[in-house]
């Protein structure tokens, strides 16, 4: 089946730009040129990746990201003028998977459509546990004390990376390239912005703590001492 992008782009050269570019690639493309049809667009017919341009007329990239990303979890790339970390920052926040600075090359771009569109195709489901710990890749969901809980795209994927590497100090710098794909160095708090959500998740009812800061270098999963 032909994998379906769709493009919400309002300057419309580059919008003919991506269009013939991924349509040579092989991919079905629909366009968009603001960001309400864009959302009409991909609600009618959900598409399997939305290139998303952060300055749109009326409605903006970050609050089509934010609708979207409310009612699925279709991978999100967004492209942008914008290249300060906090752009990066909102960005990520309102639930895109990617970001990436114009102007750019369209073989990078290609480079992270593919590597998104690998990330969303189902693989066999398992179950990863820790402790009483449990979280479910086929439902995307977290399990513990009996109570189950949702997660957002960006906190499954930190989770499942703690709980692929239990016990293991994972840096700052690895979390940032497993799960954003980003150097942010730091300046950014987002990793501990996700953490603290992860863990009011996790910890609800005051369950022992499982994810434990190591000052000055990162994160672990283990039991407390």
């Amino acid at each position: 089946m032909t994998v379906r992008i769709l493009v919400i782009e309002d300057e419309e050269r580059i919008r003919q730009f991506l269009q013939r570019g991924l349509s040579f690639e092989g991919y079905r493309v629909d366009t968009a040129a603001d960001g309400q049809t864009g959302l009409d667009l991909a609600r009618e017919n959900p598409p399997d990746l939305v290139l998303l341009d952060l300055m749109l007329p009326g409605m903006d990239g970050i609050e089509v990201c934010r609708r979207l990303r409310a009612v699925s979890d279709l991978p999100i790339l967004m492209l942008t003028a914008k290249e300060t970390i906090e752009d990066r920052v909102t960005g990520l926040d309102a639930g895109a998977d990617d970001y990436l600075v114009k102007p750019f090359a369209f073989d990078e771009l290609m480079a992270r459509v593919r590597a998104l569109l690998r990330r969303s195709q189902p693989s066999q489901p398992q179950v990863y546990r820790f402790a009483d710990l449990e979280l479910d890749t086929g439902t995307r969901q977290g399990r513990r004390d009996g109570r189950i809980f949702d997660l957002t795209a960006k906190e499954y994927e930190l989770l499942e990376l703690f709980m692929r590497h239990p016990r293991q100090v994972l840096t700052r710098d690895l979390i940032f390239d497993r799960v954003w794909n980003y150097d942010f160095g730091g300046e950014s708090n987002i990793i501990e912005v996700y953490v603290r959500y992860l863990r009011q998740k996790t910890e609800e009812g005051d369950l022992p703590r499982l994810i434990h800061t190591v000052r000055g270098i990162g994160y672990v999963l283990r039991e407390e001492s």
